[in-house]
């Protein structure tokens, strides 16, 4: 089957006007900065409870190290067509031209579509939750429920997705930044002074008892992990590029993973330390326990709440993007402007819509936990460590005998196998948690 052909530029109202290409080098780093680092960081020391601390601090190094290179690699890829005159401005153009399938189009849009959705989903989700405690704390007995919290935030969802273009999001993303920075600081913090107070939990960092158990835990937390790192829309970040794009998205990754660096580390290894094996999978609730007192000064722990609070709305607008440039490719006139009547009525409905249908399916499914180590296995692994080695050794041909070749065959084999072990596993647990959902509940199940 052939290729579906790539909708000129002129003529394409989603490439026109949700991916205009006016960036510069930094304002890729803050979106790829906000589609990276999230409050999922604060599930990494229930990543290495699975682990234990040698495996741990090993898996998140070379989880690091392979999706740099990996990036890395896709933009080279990327460069490349456009040095030839096939300038590709979204993933599943990418990788059906590079591979010559129109099958993998399909594939790529179906996977994208799923993630960023579910992504989007578990913004709303978390944001909800981030309310209820605020709300919770200031009244214990107050009568509202997670989904009105859901509710509250999609409306304001619905308002910033106005905001007509990818590149409308850059100064939203730099304060995402910066606040990624600040509850990072925070949480670790407060698991420095829970650590060091009288009432510091007693800390246990044994893994599972059985072989089995510790293998299947030990997958899950690898696919924790790959999502966590994951990010299945650089294409569109760097579409949103002003050509030439030559270096530029090497620089927006450079800043990208120096931020990576000071969060994910800090964030895992004083959380773990804390906590060991009894680690929650948001260390916040771990610092708030059910019982007993909060192990942190309440303002520190509230501060922290409202910053992941605000960053949410920021990754949910990220993750909209690729659902906003379907809709406009389909829907807007690129020959009217993009604040014509033509155009703006439909991109309100249609935006509208899906934040509604976000915001309802987060409302009936508050599983985050699981949902988030299934998305990484079988979303982020095939999108993140496969199909940009895959689409580099068929775009500059190394030789077989290459050690850039045997690098990227190494990393495909091997990631496709924790890809399809850590499906089981995370299928496994979420069958094991099953009897714990319950729709429309009015607490996450972790």
């Amino acid at each position: 089957m052939a290729s579906p052909p790539a909708p000129r530029r002129d003529a394409d109202a989603g490439a026109a006007f949700v991916l205009e290409s006016k960036g510069e080098w930094w304002h890729a780093g803050f979106h790829l900065t906000t589609a990276i680092v999230g409050p999922t960081i604060l599930t990494l020391p229930y990543a290495f409870r699975g682990l234990g601390w040698g495996l741990g601090c090993l898996c998140l190094t070379a989880m690091g190290v392979v999706t740099f290179y990996s990036y890395s690699l896709m933009s080279q890829v990327l460069e490349q067509c456009e040095k030839e005159g096939r300038r590709h401005i979204r993933f599943r153009e990418l990788a059906a031209d590079v591979l010559g399938s129109g099958w993998m189009f399909y594939f790529v849009i179906f996977i994208q579509t799923a993630i960023n959705t579910g992504i989007g989903i578990g913004a709303i989700l978390l944001a909800g939750e981030c309310l209820q405690i605020v709300y919770s704390n200031l009244s214990p007995n107050g009568s509202l429920k997670l989904y009105h919290f859901i509710a509250m935030v999609t409306v304001v969802m619905i308002v910033l997705s106005q905001l007509p273009t990818f590149h409308s999001l850059r100064h939203i993303n730099l304060g995402s930044l910066f606040l990624s920075l600040g509850y990072t600081f925070l949480v670790v913090g407060a698991c420095v002074h829970a650590g060091l107070s009288k009432n510091a939990p007693p800390r246990d960092y044994s893994l599972e008892s059985s072989e089995s158990a510790r293998i299947f835990s030990a997958f899950t937390s690898i696919s924790i992990i790959a999502a966590i790192f994951g990010n299945g829309i650089l294409p569109e970040i760097q579409a949103t590029l002003a050509p030439p794009v030559t270096g530029k998205m090497v620089k927006g990754l450079l800043m990208c993973y120096t931020v990576i660096f000071v969060t994910f580390y800090s964030a895992a290894v004083s959380g773990y330390w804390v906590f060991g094996n009894k680690s929650n999978s948001n260390i916040l609730k771990s610092l708030m326990p059910d019982n007993g007192p909060a192990l942190a000064p309440t303002w520190v722990l509230g501060l922290g709440v409202v910053f992941v609070l605000l960053q949410l709305f920021a990754i949910g607008l990220v993750y909209s993007q690729v659902a906003y440039e379907i809709m406009e490719s389909q829907s807007a006139d690129v020959k009217r402007g993009i604040f014509s009547p033509r155009n703006l009525i439909p991109r309100i409905i249609l935006r509208t819509l899906y934040m509604v249908f976000c915001g309802f399916m987060a409302a009936m499914l508050p599983f985050f936990g699981d949902i988030n180590a299934i998305v990484g296995a079988i979303g982020f692994i095939p999108l993140d460590f496969v199909l940009p080695m895959v689409l580099y050794n068929i775009t500059f041909k190394p030789t077989k005998s290459s050690l850039t070749y045997l690098i990227n065959i190494s990393i495909i084999i091997v990631f496709t196998g924790a890809g399809l072990m850590g499906t089981f596993s995370s299928i496994r647990k979420l069958i094991l948690d099953a009897n714990q959902f319950k729709l429309f509940s009015s607490n996450v199940v972790d």
